[in-house]
């Protein structure tokens, strides 16, 4: 079921209205629904996977009770690396069997060895690299003696396969999320608004902007032999506007949904394509998969201790080589993260990694000359990583980039994208200081109203028809 879909229109006010009946009656009544509706979210898109999930749940909310239950360091170990074992195993064998045998032959291919290992056709279920490493960060969490288990099993469940951020996140912490399971909520008003302001932002960035640049984009890198590098340039730009639009549109979504049933969620973009360097890029995008990659990876790997620097820059760029696996099987996502990991890299050799936390030209309507300068530069870079993200192959990446430098310039091409690129990017920069970009609640009440009908217009007008999924779902 898509957020930008007939059905979920349908869905969500129907959960939203028997949810808040139950209040009424009890939390768990409450739980319980969400629960059902939850699966039933998940079930539409195949009702095969519903084990797995309950499965995955299953084994972390017993290996936490398994974990509080003893002091003995070997028995604790063990049962972590039984939770490792069976979240990773399954999430290596559905994503990345096919990389491994496919490689594996090439390899050995190679070599001269004739490669006859066997294939499967194994269907990836949606959402199970967001999901797997929720539920994976509580048992480690409990380990760490970070929480406690609850005994709850109903809200561990509940907190796994939350409809609203299972699909595609954020990604989630026990320590902020399952509580609210446990504690009882009341219906805000003022939340609930600031919920539908969000959903209506994120359907905006998906429906008109997203989609309609994934056309232009698909044209563009498909035959990129036939453009010049004007068009290859627009092409490269307008798939960091679509990916951005996308993802950041479906947390937007989910953040606002949750919102409507009382919960809050954290937040997963702040305004990415304004950051000044690579770090702060990285603090600012997909937030909650860079800060589980940082708590789970990188620290325990010995990246923030005292450990040789050489050491430390390796722990980087580890990191970040994993996470763009985590993207996909596919060796153009480990290249883009090598990428990111490579600009990342004189950032951390020269200190300057932390820079940056406040929000560029606060205070002003518009950034100084370096301001200006950083962004573009940092810009740039992650345009060019995102080329090897968008490619089917790394040699489609590297004669694309080659291309777009060497192909030169002609006419305008393909410019239709750039009213969608040029109205997201002069909202986003006057709201930049805000939530979101529909933070509008103190602006007079006539601005609100023309606001939102522009917003609504916009999507009935351009909004591209036929459900395009969303992008991260194949993550």
């Amino acid at each position: 079921m898509l957020f930008n879909s007939f059905a979920f229109a349908v869905f969500l006010p129907l959960v939203f209205i028997c949810y808040w009946a139950l209040q009424r009656r009890s939390l768990r009544a409450q739980n319980v629904f969400l629960l059902v509706a939850s699966y039933f979210f998940y079930g539409c898109w195949d009702w095969r996977f519903l084990g797995l999930i309950a499965f995955s749940s299953a084994v972390d909310y017993m290996i936490g009770i398994k974990l509080d239950a003893t002091e003995k360091t070997a028995s604790r170990k063990r049962w972590l690396l039984i939770s490792l074992g069976v979240n990773l195993g399954v999430l290596g064998f559905f994503k990345y069997y096919g990389f491994f045998v496919e490689s594996l032959a090439q390899g050995m291919e190679s070599l001269g060895i004739q490669a006859n290992l066997p294939t499967l056709r194994i269907i990836l279920p949606v959402g199970i690299s967001f999901y797997t490493f929720q539920s994976l960060s509580y048992t480690i969490d409990i380990y760490r003696r970070q929480i406690r288990p609850t005994r709850d099993a109903l809200a561990f469940f509940t907190f796994v396969s939350f409809f609203p951020q299972l699909v595609a996140g954020p990604i989630e912490r026990a320590s902020h999320l399952l509580p609210q399971f446990l504690s009882p909520r009341h219906f805000d008003t003022g939340l609930a608004k600031d919920g539908l302001r969000q959903i209506l932002w994120g359907l905006f960035k998906k429906i008109v902007i997203a989609d309609n640049l994934a056309g232009l984009v698909e044209n563009i890198f498909v035959n990129y032999k036939d453009y010049d590098a004007s068009v290859l340039f627009l092409g490269a730009l307008y798939f960091a506007i679509q990916i951005y639009c996308d993802f950041s549109g479906y947390s937007d979504i989910a953040i606002g949904t949750a919102r409507l049933f009382g919960f809050d969620l954290m937040r997963n973009f702040a305004y990415p394509y304004f950051s000044r360097d690579i770090g702060e890029f990285w603090r600012r995008w997909h937030i909650s998969l860079s800060t589980w990659f940082r708590d789970y990876v990188y620290i325990p790997l010995g990246g923030s201790r005292g450990a040789s620097r050489w050491h430390h820059f390796s722990v980087l760029i580890i990191t970040f080589v994993i996470s763009g696996f985590w993207h996909g099987a596919n060796w153009t996502f480990i290249v883009w993260g090598l990428l990111n990991g490579l600009f990342y890299l004189p950032l951390v050799i020269s200190n300057k990694h932390k820079r940056h936390q406040e929000i560029v030209a606060q205070g002003r309507w518009l950034p100084s000359l370096r301001e200006t300068f950083q962004i573009s530069m940092t810009f740039a870079f992650t345009l060019m990583a995102w080329v090897f993200f968008r490619a089917d192959s790394l040699t489609h990446a590297v004669d694309y980039l080659t291309r777009m430098t060497t192909a030169g310039w002609s006419s305008p091409q393909m410019i239709r994208g750039i009213p969608y690129v040029t109205v997201l990017l002069i909202a986003e920069w006057i709201q930049r200081e805000k939530p979101h970009t529909l933070s509008i609640a103190s602006a007079p009440v006539f601005v609100r109203w023309t606001i939102y009908y522009c917003v609504i217009g916009a999507i009935f007008l351009f909004g591209k028809t036929g459900h395009v999924p969303f992008i991260y779902f194949q993550f």
